[in-house]
């Protein structure tokens, strides 16, 4: 996905090709926005407040190397099923939630991995190229075991024979296979595993302003060996037509969209 980043807002020049979109779906209610606590800031809130959509951006310099993750948690609701389309058409990776004691929503993770799949499809056909769809669907609430409702054969038959989809079962509240979820899901990406919370060195954006300073005075910094990320304060989503308009160059240039020089904001 082309996440565009102008120069104004960040100095990095952070090629296209390492641009993602990670996109959470599933049922309200299920911990999605949890999970993206613990993924950006290592936390836990108690207390549910309903998501309409939140758009977070992180940033990582691992081996050198600048890459760009954009997160979209997504709503529960799907009030606006043209805007689900349009998150799944642009997404990179994909996690797929549901809770362990509510078989309603694992349901809806069975509808979801088909609607992705079938929307994947179509683009697909259009450029004429194969399109890979890393997905790690998650079993949350790993907590309230004794309140199980989805059985593991189910699970296990979900993701049968599915070489670029994994299941983990995790518990966002106890931080219990939180980071190896994430690990796997970069891994089917095809990213540095680095990007997991475990992985890499969580900096302010003061401090990564002031490496990055460094690293243009002295090349040699540029080879250090520490992974480090910040979280962008106050990114925006995309504007819908630069979502559509991305996909439209895609579709008619045959998928070359990753091949711009960098990425820019809209």
């Amino acid at each position: 996905m082309i996440k565009k980043m102008s120069p104004s807002e960040s100095d990095f020049d952070i090629p296209a090709k390492n641009c993602y979109r990670m996109v959470i779906l599933g049922s309200t209610k299920v911990g999605k926005s949890a999970i993206v606590s613990r993924f950006l800031n290592g936390r836990f809130d108690e207390q549910y407040t309903p998501t309409i959509e939140d758009f977070h951006r992180k940033v990582y310099n691992i081996k050198g190397d600048v890459y760009q993750l954009d997160i979209l948690d997504t709503s529960g609701n799907h009030p606006f099923p043209a805007m689900r389309r349009l998150s799944i058409l642009t997404g990179d990776v994909f996690l797929l939630v549901f809770s362990l004691d509510n078989r309603d929503s694992f349901q809806e993770v069975q509808r979801l991995k088909r609607q992705i799949y079938e929307t994947k499809m179509c683009l697909k056909n259009k450029i004429k190229e194969n399109i890979d769809v890393p997905l790690v669907i998650c079993g949350n609430k790993g907590d309230r075991e004794f309140h199980r409702e989805v059985q593991q054969e189910e699970i296990e038959q979900l993701v049968a024979g599915d070489e670029k989809c994994a299941y983990f079962e995790i518990s966002a509240k106890r931080n219990e296979n939180v980071d190896k979820m994430f690990q796997t899901l970069f891994t089917l990406a095809k990213l540095p595993h680095e990007m997991s919370p475990d992985l890499h060195r969580k900096v302010s954006v003061q401090y990564c302003d002031m490496l990055h300073r460094k690293s243009l005075k002295n090349k040699k910094l540029k080879d250090i060996g520490e992974a480090y990320g910040v979280v962008t304060p106050c990114a925006r989503r995309p504007s819908v037509h630069s979502d559509l308009m991305y996909i439209k160059e895609k579709a008619i240039g045959g998928g070359h969209g990753k091949d711009k020089e960098r990425c820019v904001i809209s």
